[in-house]
């Protein structure tokens, strides 16, 4: 068998790359940074949304166990008919029923106790009349708390508040 010396002498002389490999590179790197920023693209859009979430989620909870902590009949054995308005929250006495109904619009917005407010979200309570659960003697108060934020998305919480 015949080598070639000058074949031999080419393969070992042969450096760097040639231009059809840069080209494929440079198209390749190209391709795939094209798709990993058009990814990112999109998770920089909807980033606030779990902000939003989370946020409306604790407003939700906020809220019920603000109402959980009411008492469940009024002292005088008498029910209360001093429903739960925006201005008296925090300075009146109430019970879970009183809470029955009460809202707050977004035009006006979410205020906390310290006169905080939260533009733009609303929310909604319905206390339900006592619920039996399992035996006729265990009755509670069945409290869903439903929260819509700006993007329209509702998040409804509930929780029961039995009599003990």
């Amino acid at each position: 068998m015949f080598i070639n010396p000058l074949f031999k002498l080419n393969i070992v002389n042969q450096r760097g790359i040639s231009l059809i490999e840069l080209i494929m590179f440079i198209v390749i790197v190209s391709t795939a940074l094209i798709g990993i920023l058009s990814v990112m693209n999109t998770v920089a859009k909807s980033s606030a949304d779990p902000m939003m979430h989370k946020q409306t989620l604790a407003i939700a909870e906020s809220l019920l166990e603000e109402i959980e902590a009411q008492d469940v009949n009024p002292e005088s054995g008498v029910p209360s008919t001093n429903l739960v308005s925006a201005s008296n929250r925090n300075i009146e006495y109430h019970v879970i029923t009183d809470y029955n109904g009460f809202t707050m619009s977004s035009a006006s917005g979410i205020s906390t106790f310290n006169g905080a407010i939260l533009s733009n979200y609303s929310v909604s309570v319905l206390a339900a009349s006592p619920v039996t659960i399992g035996s006729p003697a265990a009755s509670a108060v069945r409290i869903t708390v439903t929260v819509t934020p700006p993007n329209g998305d509702a998040i409804s919480v509930m929780g029961y508040r039995t009599a003990y």
